[in-house]
């Protein structure tokens, strides 16, 4: 018998390189490339391959969540930096949400970023872990009928308000959205685009999507043929259509949309 035709008993199998990868902390992976470096056989080279661009890929998204902390890095002396975000401005219906969530020192959550650049299904998982390490958060709501009466500006910074007074812990200062939120003492710092500049700011934005697309979600089986869990309540053909044929619901915007109604 010819043994140069079979593997030593100490060079792993293909399927056992990939299950030490598959198993392998990603502070790991490093080491691992440098260990089968030399291995010329093609399923290893596919499987160092695969991980090496994750790996490259991972680094880059670390960057990137370095930049997103430069707020909370600056301000670092406040001891609970709130973050600030709003959703729901545009549509018909529904309410407009804020959130206000702090995050502890030095968090770093991958992928976090502005809401409506992610996925639903990203949004729920980062949702999740948002809330498991968060330090505090809060969420306030404002109804149609309370826009239709202050003009929705005026709501979105009443929900802001509310989102602060519900988190269980005061902050010491706010970064907020592109806004100042009148009627409130704490010290703020409005970001242009901070939901893609703080994490804080990207993380209230998420759980601000989640809550609200959740709740649209609910008012769909309440409310059947306007498609609110798939339009969230914004104004799309399907959805003023709906308006046309089948008239508002209690939870219409009407000064949204006295031109869609006779």
């Amino acid at each position: 018998m010819d043994h140069n035709l079979t593997e030593p008993s100490n060079i792993k199998k293909i399927s056992e390189v990939k299950l030490e990868f598959m198993q392998s902390d990603a502070s790991n992976i490093p080491a691992l490339l440098d260990k089968y470096r030399l291995d010329e056989r093609s399923g290893v080279i596919t499987i160092c391959n695969q991980y090496k661009n994750r790996l490259e890929a991972h680094q880059m998204e670390q960057k990137r969540m370095d930049t997103m902390q430069e707020y909370e890095r600056k301000y670092a002396d406040y001891e609970y930096i709130c973050g600030i975000d709003e959703v729901g401005r545009g549509p018909f219906a529904g309410p407009v949400m804020a959130c206000a969530v702090i995050l502890p020192k030095n968090c770093n959550i991958l992928y976090i970023n502005d809401s409506k650049q992610l996925s639903e299904k990203k949004r729920e998982e980062l949702y999740d872990e948002i809330i498991s390490k968060a330090i505090a958060f809060g969420i306030g709501s404002v109804p149609p009928t309370k826009i239709d009466e202050l003009n929705i500006l005026q709501a979105t910074y009443e929900a802001m308000r509310q989102a602060i007074h519900n988190l269980p812990i005061k902050p010491d200062l706010l970064l907020n959205d592109a806004v100042t939120i009148p009627g409130i003492t704490i010290k703020q710092i409005p970001i242009i685009k901070g939901d893609a500049k703080s994490i804080s700011i990207a993380a209230a934005s998420i759980i601000a999507k989640v809550t609200r697309d959740r709740l649209m979600t609910a008012y769909d089986k309440i409310f059947p043929g306007y498609d609110f869990a798939n339009n969230k309540g914004y104004g799309c053909a399907k959805h003023i259509e709906a308006i046309k044929e089948l008239g508002l619901t209690p939870i219409h915007r009407k000064s949204f949309v006295k031109n869609f109604i006779n």
